[in-house]
C-alpha cells in the first residue's frame, strides 16, 4: 500500500537527474507481420550486459487481433507526471498503449507484476475510437501530466480522408477516450509526430501524408508533386490552439520526427526531413523561438549516394542514386547528440548539437542499405537499414530497428526486411560503435519498429524542471 503513496521512482525533475538513474536490464519492441498473416506482438528484450541471455528475447505477447500493424507506442505515465499541473501525483509508469497504425485498434499491455512477462489487460476497438474522436490510423503516443495523448494520421471513412487527423487525449488510469484534444485547429490538415516543452506552454507537430498516401507504399507522383507533408505546426498547449505553421517548401517532403531540448529552458529542438525532391538529400532542421515567433532553419543536410541502377529497387533506378532517407531521428538526455537514422543509405549517423545551429558529424555507423548492403560486425547481412533510435538515458547505448513501414519496406527492399534489432556503444566524448555481440533476431516472421526501454528513454519523458 506504502508503494502506491510515492512518486514513481523512474520519474525523474530533470533530464540531467534521469540520467543518473540504473541502467536499463529489459527492453520492449513492438512486431509487425508484414503480410498480416500473423497477429503482431510485443517482444521483450534482454539487454543485462551480465545477464546469459544478454540480446535475445525473453518474452513475446502475441495479441489477439491480425493486420494491426504495430508501428510507435509508448507509455501511460513518465515524469511530466511531476509538472505541477498534474492531478495524478501517484501514478506508475506501468501500462504501454499500443496502436495498430493499419487497424486503428490500440492495446493497453500492463507490465506489472513481471515486466519480463507483460499482459494484455485491455483492447480499444476502433469503432470506439472514431466514434470519439472522429480519427483513425493511431500513431504517436506521449503520456502529459493530465492524460495520454495519441496523434492520428487519418480522419473519418473508410480511407482515413472525411476531415483531417490531429491529437486525442485518453485517461491515464481507466484508459477511456476523453475526445479531441484541439479547439482550434487552425490550417493544419496533416499529422505525424508532435511533442511539447510543457513549462513554456507549446506543442509543435509534423506532417507525413494521408492514409491513400501511405498505406500501399509510398505515391511516387504525390511525391514529385510536393503532396506530402512539409510544414510544422505550433499550439497553445494549454489553450489548445493552433499558433503558427512554417512551411518548409514543397521540395522537403515528410517531415515527421520532432525532438525538442529536454531541458525545457532551452526553447529550441529539431526536425528529421525524409527527402528533398530537388537532389534527393535528407535534412535535418532546428526550429527556435525569438521574440515571441518560432523560427526554423536548415541547420545539417545529409546528401544522396551514387549507386549503381543494378542494386536499386524499381523506385529508384531512374535516379542512379540512394537517397539518405531520414526516418528517425533521437535526442540524448544532455541535450548533446542527436542520431539520425539514414534508413536508405544504411547510416545511423551522430550529431554533436552543443550549438543547435551548427550540428557536427561526430559519429557514423553503417549496417544493412539499399546499395551497400553493409553486414553486421558478427558477419550478418541485414535488410534494410537503421530505423527507429532509441538512447539510454546515461546516453551509452543507442538502440535501432530496421522496418519503416511494411509496404515501404517491400518497395525500398525487395529482398526484405527480417526483423532485428542492434546497438551501438558510445564513446565518452562521442563517437559510435556496433556491439558486435548484441544482434537480437526476431524471426522470418516478424518485422520490429519502435523500443521502449524499462524505466524510461530518450523519446519517452517530458521533464518539468531544468537541469542544474
Amino acid at each position: 500500500m506504502l508503494n502506491t503513496l510515492r512518486p514513481d521512482p523512474t520519474f525523474h525533475p530533470s533530464a540531467r537527474l534521469a540520467m543518473e538513474a540504473p541502467a536499463e536490464l529489459i527492453a520492449y519492441t513492438v512486431l509487425l507481420s508484414p503480410d498480416r498473416s500473423r497477429p503482431d506482438a510485443l517482444a521483450v528484450v534482454d539487454v543485462d550486459p551480465q545477464s546469459a541471455a544478454y540480446g535475445t528475447v525473453i518474452h513475446r505477447l502475441v495479441m489477439p487481433h491480425s493486420g494491426d500493424e504495430f508501428h510507435h507506442f509508448g507509455w501511460n505515465a513518465c515524469s511530466s507526471v511531476l509538472s505541477p499541473l498534474s492531478g495524478h501525483a501517484f501514478l506508475q509508469r506501468r501500462y504501454l498503449v499500443i496502436p495498430g497504425i493499419r487497424s486503428s485498434r490500440i492495446y493497453i499491455v500492463d507490465t506489472q507484476p513481471d515486466p519480463r512477462a507483460p499482459v494484455l489487460v485491455k483492447t480499444i476497438e476502433p469503432d470506439e475510437l472514431l466514434r470519439k474522436t472522429g480519427y483513425s490510423r493511431p500513431h504517436t503516443v506521449h503520456c502529459g501530466p493530465e492524460g495520454i495523448y495519441i496523434s492520428t494520421l487519418g480522419g473519418a471513412g473508410p480511407d482515413g480522408t472525411q476531415g483531417p487527423p490531429g491529437v486525442f487525449v485518453m485517461d491515464c488510469e481507466n484508459f477511456e477516450i476523453l475526445g479531441r484534444w484541439e479547439i482550434e485547429r487552425g490550417p493544419q490538415k496533416l499529422h505525424y509526430d508532435f511533442w511539447w516543452n510543457l513549462p513554456r506552454d507549446y506543442m509543435v507537430s509534423s506532417e507525413w501524408g494521408l492514409p491513400p498516401q501511405f498505406e500501399s507504399g509510398i505515391v511516387a507522383e504525390d511525391l514529385l508533386a510536393g503532396k506530402y507533408g512539409h510544414a510544422v505546426h505550433f499550439w497553445n498547449l494549454r489553450e489548445r490552439r493552433h499558433v503558427q505553421t512554417i512551411d518548409l517548401g514543397a521540395n522537403h517532403q515528410m517531415a515527421l520526427e520532432v525532438r525538442p531540448a529536454h531541458d525545457p529552458a532551452r526553447e529550441y529542438g529539431f526536425l528529421g526531413v525524409v527527402v528533398d525532391t530537388a537532389n534527393l538529400e535528407g535534412s535535418i532542421w532546428t526550429w527556435y523561438r525569438e521574440n515571441g515567433r518560432f523560427r526554423i532553419r536548415k541547420s545539417a543536410t545529409i546528401p544522396a549516394e551514387s549507386a549503381d541502377a543494378g542494386r536499386l529497387p524499381a523506385l529508384l533506378k531512374g535516379f542512379g542514386a540512394v537517397p539518405p532517407l531520414v526516418t528517425d531521428i533521437d535526442l540524448s538526455l544532455d541535450d548533446r547528440f542527436l542520431y539520425v537514422a539514414c534508413w536508405g543509405t544504411g547510416e545511423l549517423r551522430q550529431y554533436d548539437v552543443t550549438d543547435p545551429m551548427k550540428p557536427t558529424l561526430a559519429g557514423s555507423v553503417r549496417v544493412g542499405g539499399i546499395a551497400r548492403r553493409t553486414a553486421h560486425p558478427n558477419g550478418r547481412t541485414v535488410g534494410g537499414g537503421p530505423q527507429m533510435t532509441e538512447i539510454s538515458r546515461d546516453g551509452r547505448r543507442v538502440y535501432f530497428t530496421n522496418s519503416l513501414y511494411s509496404s515501404w519496406d517491400d518497395q525500398f527492399y525487395p529482398d526484405g526486411v527480417p526483423g532485428v534489432q542492434l546497438m551501438c556503444k558510445v564513446g565518452a566524448g562521442g563517437g559510435i560503435e556496433l556491439d558486435p555481440a548484441f544482434c537480437v533476431d526476431f524471426g522470418p516472421h516478424y518485422r520490429a519498429h519502435q523500443i521502449r526501454l524499462q524505466g524510461g528513454d530518450c523519446s519517452t519523458d517530458s521533464f518539468c524542471y531544468p537541469s542544474a
